[in-house]
């Protein structure tokens, strides 16, 4: 008598597959992959001790956007979920901001951030100088989103 453990035979391994593939839904692969991209994204910051020689801002303005593309579909699937993620997104746009990212995540880090336009990354005119942009900014009417929000540079919680 070895009391060796038994391995599982390929069979046995196919069938333990194929049942816990059963149990398996697509929100639960959505949440695993959200969450793998906010610790990726935050460790692509390089503010954590040791992850200094990591710093990538392309790779966290990347989880950024991928995250915020799932918010839709995950607040139809995972409700429950939504609050801690858009609690990670800010965190990424805020770090993003603070390592001196650049682009259209930019001008939404600001504003979680409160940095505001004398931040890195300011966005764009919408005009170019010259062709009738005046010296300040448009006020929205009230009620109707600011030029951040129509430009869909600003993320806008439930939107």
């Amino acid at each position: 008598m070895s009391s060796e453990p038994r391995q599982p035979s390929e069979e046995q391994l196919r069938e333990a597959y194929e049942e816990e593939i059963k149990r398996l839904r697509v929100e639960h692969i959505l949440l695993d992959n959200v969450a793998a991209l906010a610790n990726l994204g935050m460790r692509r910051t390089g503010m954590a001790p040791g992850t200094e020689s990591e710093r990538d801002p392309e790779q966290v303005r990347l989880a950024i956007e991928s995250i915020r593309a799932l918010l839709p579909v995950l607040e139809q699937t995972a409700p429950s979920q939504i609050g801690a993620i858009r609690d990670a997104v800010s965190q990424l746009q805020i770090a993003f901001v603070k390592i001196g990212g650049r682009g259209a995540t930019a001008g939404a880090a600001e504003a979680a951030a409160g940095a505001g336009a004398a931040g890195a990354g300011a966005a764009e005119p919408s005009q170019p100088a010259g062709e009738g942009a005046s010296s300040e900014p448009e006020r929205p009417k009230p009620g109707e989103p600011g030029p951040a929000q129509r430009s869909g540079r600003l993320w806008v919680p439930g939107q």
